[in-house]
């Protein structure tokens, strides 16, 4: 006859490993779901802060196309440019030259102002080409109580709806509208060498395959200008800088 020996010490060393095991695979899968929650966190941020960068980029280009909608007297839609105040520079002191005359004055008037710069208009920069990354330049060329750059359709009438309902939330503004919000741009008024229709590398009456720079003649104003747009986006450091040079020419009869 034989009795059964129990070892109760035994058995309770063995629940001891397994649960020490058990512990183990818990830790094992905290840490899985910690690192997959991070994963998807930072893999949102990167896809939220391309997607901000794409808005600016989108709103910088609508700020360039303005410009060039400002330089030509035209309004959004491409008829020719009829308003009150801002609208088609009615009522600014800056207008887009039409002629050598009303060219000389414009340059001598803003070659008086601090910046060079009044309501979108500019003469060529001489400081640092680009002031958007200098905080100081940045903030003299957009101070919030002055009128230095243009805003999006300040000048065209382009439609920017409303604070409720805006058409383009960061080209949306009104005067209360901080500096550092949005988006502007500025127009650079620089003269193009006169040199240049004697020169056949640009113009060239018996070269077919030559560019021929028809700026305006001997009565209007030969010029190119360098639009400058910057747009903002939602996000604390989006931040786009367009430019382009544009020199629109005239119909030949």
């Amino acid at each position: 006859m034989h009795r059964a020996i129990h070892h109760p010490s035994h058995r309770k060393h063995q629940r001891g490993v397994a649960l020490f095991v058990v512990i183990i695979f818990v830790m094992l899968s905290m840490l899985l779901a910690l690192w997959a929650s991070r994963t998807s966190l930072f893999n949102e941020l990167v896809v939220g802060n391309d997607a901000d960068y794409q808005r600016a980029f989108e709103a910088a280009q609508s700020l360039l196309q303005d410009a060039e909608l400002d330089i030509r007297n035209q309004k959004a839609d491409g008829t020719g440019c009829v308003g009150v105040g801002d609208i088609c520079r009615t009522s600014t002191a800056e207008k887009i030259p039409l002629d050598i005359t009303e060219r000389d004055l414009l340059l001598a008037e803003l070659g008086q102002k601090p910046t060079g710069c009044g309501n979108g208009l500019c003469t060529k920069r001489t400081g640092k080409l680009d002031f958007w990354n200098d905080t100081t330049a940045l903030n003299a060329m957009m101070p919030p109580t002055a009128t230095t750059g243009a805003r999006y359709g300040q000048f065209t009438g382009a439609g920017k709806g409303s604070i409720s309902n805006p058409v383009n939330p960061l080209l949306q503004w009104d005067i209360a509208t901080p500096a550092n919000q949005g988006g502007w741009y500025w127009i650079e008024v620089l003269r193009y060498d006169e040199s240049s229709k004697n020169s056949g590398v640009i113009v060239g009456s018996g070269a077919k395959n030559l560019l021929r720079m028809n700026l305006g003649g001997n009565t209007s104003p030969n010029l190119v200008y360098r639009i400058t747009a910057l747009a903002y986006g939602r996000k604390q450091g989006t931040q786009v800088v367009l430019q382009q040079t544009y020199a629109p020419q005239k119909t030949i009869d």
